[in-house]
């Protein structure tokens, strides 16, 4: 069954509805009711309506169009609600209840029942202990936190999934902040049946997701080569999939396997997997969206040669260092090129790579460089660390490196160091589509992340040949 049904339903049942504001089912009938376009039918035995709309007594009393329920009640009730979903003809559920594997004991015999009620139905799941889904386009929306305390991101090209729906919320509240768009976003739990396999082959054919982000903890037993089989997929369409893996040492494993029953050991495994399949692997959250940011604003390069453009001499010797750790050619400038740059600067700029404006710099120079060095064959991509420091510079140069950027068709990144001016240049350049970084190190393992992909793709697609 394709997960169209979460993502994409015409209906939803909401049982465990409430009128209570602090409460989970109270939320999230109040989200589907401000975005989502479809049908909303809450469930409760105790009221007549909810937020109102029509409350009905049984799941199964819910009239048509009814695709997907949502179960919002204490875990021992879910066996019993699951058989009337079933019963229902509903084949789609999220279960955000938790109380299950994840507590051990009667937890994991409770969530053995709800397994074996599903397969009988033939009722997908996600989760439980889960927060859902959020689908920008169709207005679902599961995430039982009121958006005075977690903010909604606006419709974008990153789809995010993560075994952690704590993790989850965090990230899109971050992304709301910062205005970063999501597509879609699932948190699955204890995966009980729907997992990372099932929704990386679902993003790999969505239209609106460009970027895959996924956090994933331990991989279900059996599921190595669907998930070898799923990345390579989403790969092959040209979107990247950044992992962030929890339970690498064996104490995180152990924190995992009590966070949603995960068995997340051998990380050496998932390394190997990661490289095979053309995941781009992040060691921090951080790392995660300076990555994303890189790939939703830049095309990707044609090869590894990359130019620094700088008017501190120090962070470009920074850059140089870094993109030589991080596998970028820092590469030699021809003499005709020096030539030519020195025929437009200053007798004191250093035309070598990095190219050092100096300190007396103004916004011009970083005109005529970007233009000198971005038309040439041999730059594959560009950092331009521009701390906006010296007097000289009165703010164009924000236009020339915008300029730049989308008219050469290269990957150029900017670095802006530095206190309070540093954050309004870094919020300008970000709202005109530049991925733009506080530190060069951060910056050129963006550009380095972007070269890795280019590098898989053409390897995928020749597979799939």
């Amino acid at each position: 069954m394709s997960l169209d049904l979460f993502f994409r339903p015409r209906g939803i049942a909401v049982i465990g509805a409430s009128r209570d504001p602090s409460s989970v089912g109270y939320v999230i009938v109040q989200q589907l009711k401000k975005r989502f376009r479809g049908y909303i039918y809450p469930v409760n035995p105790k009221y007549d309506e909810v937020l109102g709309l029509r409350c009905y007594p049984s799941v199964k009393q819910v009239p048509d169009p009814v695709d997907l329920a949502v179960v919002a009640v204490r875990a021992p009730l879910v066996p019993k609600i699951m058989e009337e979903i079933g019963e229902r003809g509903i084949r789609a559920t999220i279960i955000v209840s938790g109380g299950f594997a994840e507590i051990g004991g009667e937890g994991v015999e409770l969530q053995k029942r709800v397994e074996e009620i599903a397969k009988k139905f033939g009722i997908r799941i996600v989760g439980p202990n889960c927060i859902g889904i959020l689908d920008n386009d169709s207005g679902v929306d599961t995430f039982f936190l009121p958006e005075d305390r977690l903010a909604r991101p606006p419709k974008g090209a990153i789809s995010i999934a993560s075994q952690s729906g704590a993790l989850l919320a965090m990230w899109i509240d971050w992304m709301a902040m910062k205005g970063l768009g999501v597509a879609k976003a699932v948190s699955y739990g204890n995966k009980i049946d729907v997992d990372e396999v099932d929704v990386l082959e679902y993003f790999a054919d969505d239209p609106e997701t460009k970027v895959v982000l996924l956090y994933v903890e331990g991989l279900r037993p059996g599921r190595g080569r669907k998930f070898i089989e799923a990345v390579r997929k989403v790969v092959s369409r040209g979107k990247p999939v950044i992992v962030l893996k929890g339970g690498r040492t064996s104490s995180g494993a152990r924190a995992a396997s009590s966070h949603t029953a995960a068995m997340a050991s051998g990380y050496e495994i998932y390394r190997a997997v990661f490289k095979q399949t053309g995941v781009i692997e992040v060691d921090t959250m951080e790392e995660m969206f300076d990555v994303a940011r890189a790939f939703l604003y830049s095309p990707l390069p044609r090869g590894r040669n990359l130019v620094i453009v700088t008017n501190a001499g120090g962070e470009g010797v920074l850059a140089s260092d870094y993109a030589e750790r991080y596998g970028l050619n820092v590469v030699q400038l021809p003499s005709d090129v020096k030539n030519e740059l020195r025929a437009k600067l200053p007798p004191h700029v250093v035309v070598e790579n990095p190219i050092d404006l100096t300190g007396d710099t103004d916004d011009e120079r970083y005109r005529v460089v970007l233009e000198t060095v971005l038309s040439k064959e041999f730059v594959d991509m560009a950092l331009v660390i521009a701390p906006p420091h010296p007097p000289a510079m009165k703010g164009s140069f924000v236009d020339y490196i915008v300029d730049a950027h989308r008219r050469f068709g290269k990957p150029l990144a900017v670095v802006v160091t530095g206190g309070f001016i540093a954050e309004k240049y870094l919020k300008i350049f970000e709202e005109r589509g530049v991925p733009t970084y506080p530190t060069p190190e951060r910056a050129v393992r963006a550009l380095a992340a972007l070269a890795q992909f280019a590098d898989i793709v053409h390897r995928v697609r020749r597979q799939y040949r």
